[in-house]
């Protein structure tokens, strides 16, 4: 009971939070004994440990993570930059971060690069300090600079690949072939492929497995773009589809292709009897949009799940090793509506 008052009186404190004096005090044992508890439990008997766990509990005690890094060099906590957080492209890989990182023990907090490079950097400088290291998706940053970067930061890519830094994407290579191959079954004879930002490396990836593909399959193709990968670009992009003469257009992500739709619907172009539409991503509302779109899915999830365990690795070992881990999960096409068999006739 005289444990119990006492540890009211100090949760009523208004005028300062419980420090580490505080809970050792309160726990009957000594400040070293409660710091070893809190960052390096393995020091102390574990009756001690959750002792020292629950008055802390009573007392509202919360470790400061900064100062803990001090002695340990871990901060638990990983940050997260994605190329635009109002993409719901990213919503997977936020939630598959975030249950990996909870899992660990650590904290996830998320930066929006908003499609800078600049920023990016930035984010890495500003943070740097702070956490355990970085995820960073859909990178917009030179291979050169990403090197640099993660040369002195713990770093791991999100649908990005560079040589000697750790990496989870969703097989682009063989879901935009399996993209081609539909349209060519359906008797395409000709693809146009509206590209997303200059810098997205995904962007030109795929540009190259469409135009050879396409050539193996006796389709034509074309390049068209950039487009901002927004519902906003799509009005642009279907436009230069439909100047550009293809029956088939495969759009840089979603966003851009249900853009499309729109314009199209708008200029009286039906799909897919006119023009069919395809996009990656399978984002929440691809199957909503009319007609419902098809699109390369894959488990972008999973993705954010592994990419925090492979920092997390870095940071439990030797991660300045000249090795790195690309790990490449499965893609498939969610066939919908919005592609059919290519029209009979030349608009």
């Amino acid at each position: 009971m005289r444990q119990t008052t006492r540890g009211a009186a100090v949760g009523r404190q208004g005028d300062r939070h419980p420090t580490i004096y505080d809970v050792a005090r309160e726990a009957g044992v000594a400040a070293s004994t409660v710091s070893r508890a809190l960052s390096t439990p393995g020091r102390v008997s574990a009756t001690t440990r959750e002792h020292i766990l629950e008055t802390a509990e009573r007392l509202g005690y919360r470790t400061n993570p900064l100062a803990r890094a001090l002695p340990s060099g871990r901060t638990d906590t990983v940050a997260l930059c994605v190329s635009d957080i109002t993409n719901p492209h990213f919503f997977g890989i936020i939630r598959g971060a975030e249950q990996q990182t909870r899992a660990a023990g650590c904290t996830l907090i998320v930066g929006d690069a908003e499609e800078s490079p600049d920023l990016e950097v930035r984010h890495v400088q500003r943070l740097g300090p702070s956490v355990d290291g970085f995820v960073i998706a859909a990178s917009r940053m030179p291979d050169d600079r990403i090197r640099d970067l993660a040369a002195n930061h713990r770093l791991t890519l999100v649908n990005r690949q560079v040589d000697g830094v750790n990496s989870t994407i969703i097989d682009h290579e063989d879901g935009t072939r399996q993209i081609v191959e539909h349209l060519s079954s359906l008797g395409h004879p000709s693809v146009v492929y509206l590209a997303g930002p200059r810098q997205s490396w995904l962007a030109a990836q795929r540009w190259r497995v469409v135009e050879s593909a396409a050539r193996e399959l006796g389709m034509s193709a074309a390049r068209l773009g950039p487009f901002p990968p927004a519902v906003l670009g799509g009005a642009a992009a279907a436009d230069a589809a439909l100047a550009s003469g293809a029956t088939a257009a495969i759009a840089h992500n979603d966003l851009l292709a249900i853009g499309m739709l729109r314009r199209l619907a708008e200029r009286r172009v039906r799909v897919p009897e006119d023009m069919s539409v395809v996009g990656y991503d399978d984002i929440f509302g691809a199957d909503f949009c009319s007609p419902p779109l098809t699109t390369l899915g894959g488990s972008f999830t999973e993705a954010g799940r592994l990419a925090v365990d492979l920092l997390l690795g870095m940071r439990d070992a030797a991660w300045r090793s000249e090795t790195a881990s690309q790990v490449v999960l499965p893609s498939h096409l969610i066939v919908r509506e919005s592609t059919g068999p290519a029209p009979r006739r030349p608009r």
